[in-house]
């Protein structure tokens, strides 16, 4: 069984210039199949708009992060499982980022993503203290969608560019062991990746971030159209799904399935 693939595994991909390859699932039928092609599985918060059908990922419970955790958990023999910490379960304080984070690890987490800047500095340290790896996230950071006034692209200001950049350092002296830029201009993401010594991961920053991460329901065509900007869809297995469902159901109703190499004597 191929060892597993730990934080320091993941901050050697920068230092030996190998991109870090992140994906977004959500159970153990999707953690086995990508188990061995990836360095990260991302338990995201994100199952709220692709899982639960929500517009926002505000409504995601704890709970329900625990159980999609350990779901992953149960698929995945290599990869590196990270799991996001929802909305509600550590912003009010400290306490309670150690309390929900502490719920996560216990589930089979092996790291925890919580998203903000300098605001959440003392809480990363005080995680990383007690032996739980964090991951950051800045840009754009969907917990706070009605306080950015929508999923729009950040650092296009230089006062924004400039936040992004001191709350980047901030979390790296906090103790983060990566850090997730989502909707950075290209240019801002590639001087923060740059200012680093742990990687950067992008999703809709630009190419030089030292690992990308996209959901896995959106690279194969299986969430909701129109799809974000930085959407590549690598093979559309919804449109295939609904083939083999349309021929499904044809050989239903014609008494086509199931044939006689299908029933048992």
């Amino acid at each position: 069984m191929a060892q597993r693939i730990n934080i320091w595994t993941v901050q050697q991909r920068k230092q030996q210039a190998q991109p870090v390859v992140m994906v977004t699932a959500y159970d153990a039928s999707f953690a086995r199949l990508v188990d061995e092609l990836v360095d990260v599985i991302l338990v995201g918060d994100s199952l709220g708009n692709v899982i639960q059908g929500h517009e926002t990922t505000l409504p995601v419970s704890l709970e329900e992060m625990e159980y999609h955790v350990r779901c992953v958990a149960r698929g995945s023999r290599r990869a590196l499982i990270v799991g996001d910490l929802p909305f509600g379960s550590y912003q009010s304080s400290v306490e309670l980022g150690m309390l929900s984070s502490e719920r996560l690890m216990r589930a089979g987490a092996h790291a925890v993503k919580l998203e903000g800047g300098a605001h959440q500095a003392e809480l990363v340290t005080k995680l990383v203290a007690n032996g739980i790896p964090v991951m950051g996230h800045l840009g754009l950071t969907p917990q706070s969608v009605h306080a950015l006034g929508g999923y729009r692209v950040q650092g296009r200001t230089e006062a924004s560019a400039a936040q992004i950049r001191r709350d980047a350092l901030l979390l790296q002296q906090a103790g983060v062991f990566s850090l997730v830029l989502e909707c950075v201009r290209s240019d801002v993401a590639k001087e923060v990746s740059a200012s680093l010594d742990v990687p950067t991961i992008g999703i809709g920053a630009g190419p030089d971030c030292d690992g990308q991460v996209l959901v896995l329901h959106d690279m194969l065509g299986l969430s909701q159209p129109p799809h974000p900007k930085f959407v590549k869809v690598f093979e559309d297995l919804g449109e295939r799904t609904k083939s083999a469902m349309q021929q499904y159901a044809e050989e239903v109703r014609t008494r086509r399935f199931p044939a006689s190499e299908h029933s048992f004597d």
